[in-house]
């Protein structure tokens, strides 16, 4: 008991705490190129004046930013008045700029503040080729060519906005399969794909050399971008932020995007360009506040997310040991319960997680604590499994020569029943480990860090070494976890209960 206590005791140390100091303003953006870009620029304008932020980037779309804001995990991100018509308040009507901002506070209580100038639309972007050949210069013109090979992002698949309204509008025939944004550029490039959705200030664009269909029936609306912001701290960023209103063409969008995709410059140094180049952009500003933004080098980014990842893998791990255990063994002890929690823990399993973490979401917020316990959840099956089997699996003769020289319940679980069962319990622990290390890289998309924080921004800038960024490491730590369980397994098992595998 006391072992237990100081292992919960621990793990309470390391725990992240999730209080902030009132004076940080907690930064959201989506993962996506454009939305990591003005993340940064509404993060650095604020602490140009003094004000300190937390940046949680890459959240994983609209639904996950918007809950985030609602539940109080961030307290602002930007956002299109587009998005917020139709896939948010999912109005049936289009309403001016102005309109929408007294809708918005009416139904959320959240402030849309003024629009940074300019209008990021959906687009429907086809390869050039593919224009050329077939003469595509509008969207009703696919309605032709059934056959073209077209994907889209799952979110402009099932928005209120995207593939179902644009379908209908233009009558297209085409049923078009799901890709992650970011892959389905590179999928263009390969051949692979004619035409996917994009954002109309997307610098692929120009680095794919795509061509935008005319959306010439008018169906999408307007996307004009811009902070919303929950009320608790409008008051504090309003006057801040509204200096950066107007202040955003789409030429000077479509370059900061340029100059991430195709220059590699990152989203902190692309904004920071930008806030010093505008007119008044270093105005009073002390020299701290305008220093360019240092680049993390590569080494130094992998031990920290690193170091993460291994914590959130080795917290849930360890939860789970101390629930999926005793529960394991009172299922030995009463067999009745064996089918009921064998069968939920199995359907815990099949859960996607991305979709886990969201439902999480408005319960626990975003960050670390709904990471922890999706990755918990996950441990508890292998862990459960194996241990009531291997409770189950043991020689009857062995259980009644224990009873037969006297001993308790208690004495024949601790000294016969659990080291006889150890092996396969270790097997089923080491299971859930490296199946946590593989899920936690998904925990980047509800701003928990770890190694899929490179994965997410890989996909959103379709950068091949960011995404090895984040797997190479992932997959050594599942190789490294496997040979250190096999180095405690050689430790702590009687050499008699271990298994030969020669032997069949």
């Amino acid at each position: 008991m006391k072992r237990t206590l100081a292992v919960i005791a621990t793990l309470a140390v390391f725990t992240p705490h999730s209080a902030h100091a009132e004076e940080t303003i907690r930064v959201g953006s989506k993962n996506f190129t454009e939305g990591y870009i003005l993340g940064e620029l509404l993060a650095r304008a604020l602490e140009r004046e003094g004000i300190r932020v937390e940046r949680r980037f890459g959240l994983g779309g609209t639904l996950v930013c918007y809950e985030a804001l609602r539940n109080g995990e961030i307290d602002l991100y930007p956002e299109y008045s587009g998005t917020i018509e139709q896939a948010i308040l999912k109005r049936e009507t289009r309403s001016s700029f102005s309109d929408l901002q007294s809708v918005v506070r009416e139904e959320t209580g959240l402030a849309f503040l003024p629009s940074l100038g300019f209008d990021n639309t959906y687009a429907i972007a086809v390869r050039r080729e593919t224009a050329e050949r077939l003469s595509l210069t509008s969207i009703g013109d696919l309605a032709a060519h059934p056959g073209l090979a077209i994907a889209f992002s799952h979110e402009f698949l099932n928005r209120q906005d995207g593939w179902p309204g644009l379908a209908a509008r233009y009558g297209l025939p085409q049923k078009p399969a799901g890709i992650e944004h970011g892959l389905a550029y590179e999928a263009m490039r390969t051949k692979n794909l004619d035409a996917t959705d994009c954002y109309s200030t997307d610098g692929d664009i120009q680095k794919y050399d795509l061509v935008l269909l005319a959306d010439d029936r008018g169906y999408f609306p307007e996307y004009q971008a811009a902070p919303l912001v929950a009320p608790g701290v409008e008051a504090r960023v309003r006057p801040v932020l509204e200096r950066l209103a107007g202040t955003i063409d789409e030429a000077a969008m479509r370059a900061m995007n340029g100059k991430v995709l195709l220059d590699d410059r990152t989203f902190a140094e692309v904004a920071h360009e930008f806030l010093e180049e505008r007119p008044g952009g270093n105005e009073a500003l002390s020299s701290d506040r305008t220093r360019p933004p240092v680049r993390e080098s590569r080494l130094d980014a992998v031990v920290r997310r690193g170091a993460r990842h291994l914590q959130l893998t080795l917290i849930a791990l360890a939860l789970g040991i101390l629930v999926a255990v005793p529960l394991g063994v009172l299922i030995y002890r009463t067999r009745a319960l064996a089918r009921p929690v064998l069968y939920l823990a199995g359907l815990l399993q099949t859960i996607p997680s991305i979709a886990l973490l969201a439902f999480m979401i408005p319960v626990l917020g975003i960050g670390f604590r709904p990471a922890i316990v999706a990755l918990f959840l996950y441990a508890l099956l292998p862990i459960l499994r194996n241990t009531t089997a291997a409770l189950l699996a043991i020689d009857p003769n062995l259980k009644r020569v224990a009873r037969g020289i006297g001993l308790t319940a208690w004495q024949r679980l601790r000294h016969v029943e659990i080291p006889l069962a150890a092996p396969l319990i270790l097997a089923g622990i080491k299971t859930a480990a490296v199946i946590n290390i593989g899920t936690a890289t998904l925990a980047a998309f509800i701003g928990a860090g770890g190694l899929g924080e490179p994965i997410v921004t890989g996909l959103a800038l379709n950068d091949t070494s960011l995404i090895l960024e984040g797997a190479i490491p992932a997959a050594l730590l599942a190789i490294l976890t496997e040979l250190l369980f096999d180095l405690l397994e050689n430790r702590i098992v009687p050499e008699h209960l271990k298994r030969d595998p020669a032997v069949t």
